[in-house]
């Protein structure tokens, strides 16, 4: 095919849909394949601004005859797989949130991010199971898991959807139940991505409406008493408790708050459902490891759980990692905890969130979230626009580091792998999922699909961490 008929196929195909139809060097191109991430951006050779369902379905009908590969991006969070050429769909336009409060339910589309899905339903009294930012995409996010504020006390985010509606790679809008297409419904709650475009879900609420929870603040050199104090703590709490340790390098900026400046700073992170007495009673442990430099620890609605990690706002660019854990031990995130530290090559933020609890139990029907015998989720993350941070310098760091907890790793989390595609998050060779690709992708167009969004980091504590790094992580 010429390239003249070529472009004549392209603007037939912008007659079609009602979104905008962008080609290199338009105007508004580079603004609709960037998102959150900016170390790694698809490059297609063509995008589509879907507006809704029919929009997504005539832009994989295009494809599929075109036989060109097709990519999609929601907020841009994860960019696991960022497309060279083919066709990119951007759904960040589809960001309808419909809440049911008879059936503590809310339709979901595609493009709405989780701050969207939680205000829509705190209107009546409702919580979903979003993550611990609420920029990040809430389809795409639930897609891969869902790994949340709530997560010890009600699961994972794909353990309660309910019906999705996804175009395949033949163009057809099917809408998929446990009941009407169990295996397909199986692969997409957990599976992430290669099936085709979800274009918006039905996932179930939860009646939560506040939490006790924010952060206990301590300088590295009470890394070592708070690690292992931390594991021993997690042995102990309710499931109603989700929490997480992490640790972060600050530059010496004003920008920060003071008793951050030039310090390595471990922070908390806690999510209880429980009222704020019983909250109180149960850090009570963590406080006892030593002085602290902050607390924010409060009764706060649900509509501001953002800032219990309060991660960073700004687009910037960065790599991450994680492994799921069966286990870990003070001498082993000892170790990590120094492969990371002021010596190490490149800037790195460590987060370690605790699991267990409903998210070791399957829901009825399953779904294909792996690892649920994970006790623990490792994340390591260096920003890419730093000083000497490039990638090459990055991934040996974080190679080193998950080589560390080699023994207990039993896989990955595809909400938590920033930057490059990695494998290890459904086990080995998933012979449901390839039967699946076979029937509804056999020409395999969604091989590139990034369809997925993951937490901004790994439990950045202030939501000044990018604008302080302003030159440095940011384009």
């Amino acid at each position: 095919m010429s390239t003249r008929t070529f472009t004549e196929e392209i603007n037939t195909l912008a007659g079609r849909v009602a979104g905008p139809v962008f080609r290199p060097g338009d105007d508004g191109y580079d603004a609709e394949r960037t998102g959150y991430q900016t170390g790694f951006r698809h490059r297609p050779d063509m995008i589509v601004g879907a507006l809704g369902a029919q929009d997504v379905r005539a832009a994989v009908e295009f494809a599929a005859a075109h036989r060109l590969p097709v990519a999609v991006q929601a907020a841009g969070h994860g960019l696991t797989a960022a497309a060279e050429g083919g066709l990119l769909i951007s759904t960040r336009r589809m960001n309808g949130v419909r809440v049911d409060p008879g059936t503590s339910t809310a339709w979901i589309e595609a493009g709405a991010t989780w701050g969207e899905v939680v205000s829509a339903a705190a209107r009546h009294g409702l919580a979903p199971l979003s993550g611990s930012s609420l920029d990040v995409g809430a389809v795409p996010y639930t897609l891969g898991g869902g790994l949340g504020l709530l997560a010890r006390r009600y699961g994972y985010a794909a353990d309660h959807v309910h019906e999705i509606d996804i175009v395949t790679a033949d163009g057809r809008l099917r809408h998929v139940t446990a009941r009407r297409d169990p295996e397909l419904f199986h692969a997409l709650c957990g599976g992430r991505d290669g099936l085709g475009v979800v274009t918006g879900l039905r996932a179930g609420l939860v009646p939560v409406t506040r939490l006790y929870g924010g952060s206990l603040f301590f300088d590295a050199e009470r890394v070592p008493d708070l690690l292992p104090a931390y594991l021993r703590w997690t042995a102990t709490v309710p499931e109603e408790l989700t929490s997480a340790v992490s640790l972060i390098p600050f530059p010496d900026l004003p920008a920060f708050p003071e008793p951050f400046r030039g310090r390595r700073v471990a922070g908390v992170q806690i999510a209880f459902t429980g009222d704020a007495a019983a909250g109180e009673r149960l850090v009570a442990p963590l406080r006892a490891a030593g002085p602290y430099l902050l607390d924010t620890l409060r009764d706060l609605p649900y509509t501001e759980s953002g800032s219990i990690h309060d991660e960073p706002h700004t687009p910037h660019a960065y790599h991450g990692d994680n492994a799921m854990l069966s286990d870990l031990d003070a001498e082993t995130l000892a170790t990590v905890a120094r492969l990371t530290g002021p010596d190490a090559p490149v800037m790195c933020i460590v987060g370690v969130r605790h699991l267990g609890g409903a998210l070791a139990r399957p829901p009825v029907p399953g779904n294909a979230v792996a690892h649920r015998d994970a006790r623990y989720l490792l994340q390591i993350l260096s920003p890419l626009d730093a000083p000497g941070g490039g990638l090459d310098a990055v991934l040996p760091v974080h190679r080193r580091v998950l080589d560390v907890v080699t023994p207990w790793t039993l896989g990955r989390s595809p909400n938590f792998v920033f930057g490059e595609r990695r494998t290890g998050a459904h086990g080995p060779g998933d012979p449901r999922r390839t039967a699946l690709k076979a029937i509804h992708d056999p020409a395999g167009i969604f091989d590139i699909i990034a369809n997925v969004d993951v937490e901004a980091s790994a439990s950045a504590p202030t939501s000044q961490v990018s604008d302080a790094r302003e030159g440095a992580v940011q384009e």
